[in-house]
This record gives C-alpha cells, sequence and structure tokens, in this order.
C-alpha cells in the first residue's frame, strides 16, 4: 500500500482535483470516505461530483457553533452524500463530570483528543482511504502534504486533493460552483473549530490566529 501511495502521489501531484479523488474513488471504492468539519463544502461538492453517495463524516464535538450545525444538515439535504455524525464516547455533560469543567481551557490537546482524534480514529475503521480539506497554505505544518499519503498512525491512506489550492482558487471554485458555506466565514472567522475555542479575527491577520488563540496550539491533531 505505501508503495501505492508513493507512486500515486507523484503521478498526481499537480493534477485537478477530479483527477485525484478520481483515482481514489476507483482504487477504494466503498473503502473511501470524506471527512468535514463544515467550514465549507467545497471538497465534498468535488467528491459527490466524481461518486455520488460517497460517506461523509462530520465529527460532532458538542461543541460546534449553531451555524456549523446548520451546515452540516444543509450539505445533508443538499448534495447526494451519505452523512455521517460521529460523536464522542462521553458527552459534554459527561467529561464534565469525569474529568472537570471547561477542560478545552485547562488542556485543551486532552480535549481535541477525546472528542475530535478519536472518534475520528474510530469512526475511519471500515475505511482504506479517506479524502480531506487540507492546504499547503494554511499552516507550517501543512506546507509538505502530498496530494495522496500514507497515514501511518492510521494505517490507511489519506487524499488531499486541494492541498495545492490557494485561497484565491479556494474562493473563485466556491462563487463559481455555488459551494455552501459556513456564514461564521461572513462574520470574521475564517477559520472555524469548536465555540469555546474558536475567535474572530481581525481582517488582515493569520487565518488560523483565532483557533486556541493564545495557547501556542495550531492544530487538533487530526492532521498530524
Amino acid at each position: 500500500m505505501e508503495s501505492l501511495v508513493a507512486t500515486a502521489a507523484e503521478e498526481l501531484e499537480g493534477a485537478p482535483a477530479e483527477e485525484i479523488i478520481g483515482w481514489a474513488a476507483r482504487t477504494f471504492g466503498d473503502g473511501l470516505c470524506v471527512t468535514s468539519s463544515m467550514s465549507d463544502a467545497l471538497v465534498i461538492d468535488l467528491a459527490s461530483r466524481v461518486k455520488p453517495g460517497i460517506d461523509v463524516l462530520f465529527i460532532d464535538t458538542g461543541y460546534h457553533f449553531a451555524e456549523t450545525i446548520g451546515t452540516r444538515d444543509a450539505v445533508a439535504a443538499v448534495y447526494p452524500v451519505n452523512l455521517v455524525n460521529v460523536v464522542p464516547k462521553r458527552t459534554v455533560a459527561e467529561q464534565d463530570r469525569d474529568l472537570g469543567p471547561r477542560l478545552h481551557n485547562r488542556n485543551p490537546d486532552i480535549c481535541c483528543h477525546l472528542r475530535k482524534v478519536e472518534p475520528l480514529r474510530e469512526a475511519l475503521e471500515p475505511y482504506q482511504a479517506w479524502i480531506s480539506g487540507v492546504r499547503r497554505e494554511e499552516t507550517a505544518l501543512r506546507r509538505r502534504v502530498g496530494v495522496v499519503e500514507w497515514d501511518a498512525r492510521r494505517r490507511m491512506v489519506k487524499v488531499n486533493p486541494i492541498a495545492a489550492w490557494t485561497t484565491e482558487q479556494v474562493d473563485r471554485y466556491i462563487a463559481e460552483q455555488g459551494v455552501l458555506v459556513n456564514p461564521l466565514h461572513a462574520d470574521g472567522y475564517p477559520s472555524i473549530g469548536c465555540a469555546p475555542c474558536t475567535r474572530r479575527v481581525a481582517p488582515g491577520a493569520d487565518p488560523r490566529s483565532g483557533r486556541w488563540a493564545g495557547t501556542g496550539k495550531t492544530e487538533c491533531g487530526i492532521h498530524l
């Protein structure tokens, strides 16, 4: 599988996103899924055009903005996909009871692990490959991401069809195709996570500076 990934990564570098997704759909069939934080439906739009009915996994942490949940519901209604709502083992109330309230303030790494990383790990177990919307220009840690990668931690293939896209390309595709977008983007939230750990960003500032502001944290752990 790692040899397959290395060959595909080389051959598909620079290919259109639809071609990258098409390769993944042909290679993995129903063993392929999409993950989405419901910041927008760009990758969902692309994937549903190539493979209608594809599973889309959304991690419902219990801390999402109402607008994010609304975007999830709109995606399920508008796109030809199978929306899979993934939930942590413990509700927010149960986590507060067991680990104390506001864990996201005291130890955001543990909170993200319990409410995002672990639920996704279990949800991905039936699949051979997953599609993400990670882009190289988003953070320093993502600059070398490949369009096809071997996810060693999960022992599966990770497909990043828009890895090389710029923000301008994203905005153009969304406008031209009428892609659903989380309304929080228009309210000063260029990068959207859980409500307790996401802040508005000043115009011109780093789009991800509102995520875990003041903690030095830049990733939830899913893409590390």
